[in-house]
């Protein structure tokens, strides 16, 4: 029988939310996983999966029992045919990435983070950018059409407190790789001297929106062509802890939603917003509580920092933030922060009920249930 460990204490990567589960396990093969499910039926007790805790909310935390699959991380088929590869759903993203390049291979997208494990990935909506993949601009920011049909996976940052907007364009090619490590090096100094500034920032409000402008400058300086392995050119540094919240709105409600954000900020000078604020694209699905389900979707993606673990004041941020993306239809990534409740997906999902009723099939005791999630079923 599997045993479970005693006084553990879980942490998220963003050391914002935390639970000690009465619980702790690492199963080895899905038997334990069987055994253990079974062991949490007998005594009535509810069960949470973790990956790697980078989500920026409690969704993970429990009191009960806490399953890390991280030793569930096998590469166990590959179908070079197909494109098409089997793994363990503990498996990191930065592992699969190593597998699928020795193959020869690639995910088709992936998102800015691969400390993921891929059941989290999956189960999350986690996401990166394309209009042509699944799972913008400003009124200064008016071409989206040619934007989106220029570039496979085109990006863009706003800066706020400014006028500025900050373009990517990235696309698949079959030049040899020549990313700048010089480049990567100052870029790493930049965000290092950003935490600095940030938390000056703390005991001086007013400096922020000089802060945003000079690392505006400092990102757009960075000119030119680099070309690097996928996973590699996609991925972004975080190097530090920070508050996320992330929502997507129906793609032809990106200007609008997005230059009611710049007016908020615009209207309350007080209120100081860490850039950038991200602005991606993903296509449309059928997957009853994705984000995307049945729309082609706008995600934007705000932070705010904590410099030297220090917490900042995002409350008004945060609400205005969530009333605007609200207004314009939007719906929570569900591995970030927010504050929705069963009324609100209710709103947002044609099919919240239809998932609802597979839910209570599936799951009749409410074994895998927590704070979270009883927030959001009930």
């Amino acid at each position: 029988m599997v045993q479970g460990t005693e006084g553990y204490r879980f942490q998220n990567w963003a050391s914002t939310y935390s639970c000690h589960p009465e619980l702790y396990f690492e199963p080895t093969s899905v038997e334990e996983v069987r055994q253990i499910l079974e062991l949490a039926k007998q005594r009535s007790k509810r069960v949470k999966i973790v990956g790697c805790g980078h989500s920026p909310s409690d969704i993970a935390c429990t009191d009960d029992y806490l399953i890390r699959l991280n030793k569930l991380n096998k590469l166990l088929q590959v179908d070079k045919k197909q494109q098409r590869v089997t793994v363990e759903a503990g498996m990191l993203l930065s592992h699969l990435n190593e597998e699928l390049a020795s193959l020869g291979l690639a995910l088709s997208n992936i998102g800015a983070v691969s400390d993921l494990t891929v059941g989290g990935v999956i189960g999350t909506g986690t996401h990166n950018t394309g209009i042509q993949h699944g799972i913008l601009a400003t009124q200064v920011l008016n071409d989206l059409d040619t934007h989106l049909k220029q570039s496979e996976y085109f990006r863009f940052f706003w800066f706020p407190h400014t006028d500025k907007v900050t373009v990517f364009y990235a696309d698949r090619t079959d030049k040899p790789v020549k990313a700048s490590s010089s480049w990567l090096w100052d870029y790493a100094i930049g965000y290092y001297l950003l935490e600095l500034l940030l938390w000056i920032s703390a005991f001086f409000p007013r400096l922020v929106p000089w802060i945003t402008q000079l690392f505006f400058w400092l990102i757009y300086s960075v000119k030119g062509e680099q070309v690097n392995r996928s996973d590699k050119a996609f991925n972004f540094e975080c190097l530090f802890k920070q508050h996320v919240s992330d929502w997507a709105v129906p793609i032809e409600q990106t200007g609008k939603a997005l230059g009611q954000l710049k007016e908020w900020l615009e209207r309350n000078p007080d209120v100081r917003a860490h850039f950038p604020v991200e602005v991606r694209f993903a296509r449309g699905d059928e997957i009853l509580l994705s984000p995307c389900y049945k729309q082609n979707s706008c995600f934007m993606n705000i932070i705010m920092y904590r410099p030297y673990g220090k917490e900042l004041p995002r409350e008004r941020y945060w609400a205005a933030y969530e009333q605007i993306m609200k207004r314009n239809g939007g719906r929570p990534h569900w591995a970030k922060a927010h504050s929705c409740v069963r009324q609100d997906f209710e709103k947002m999902y044609p099919a919240f009920h239809k998932f609802c009723s597979i839910r209570e099939q599936l799951d009749p005791s409410g074994m895998f249930l927590n704070n979270y999630l009883e927030k959001a079923f009930f």
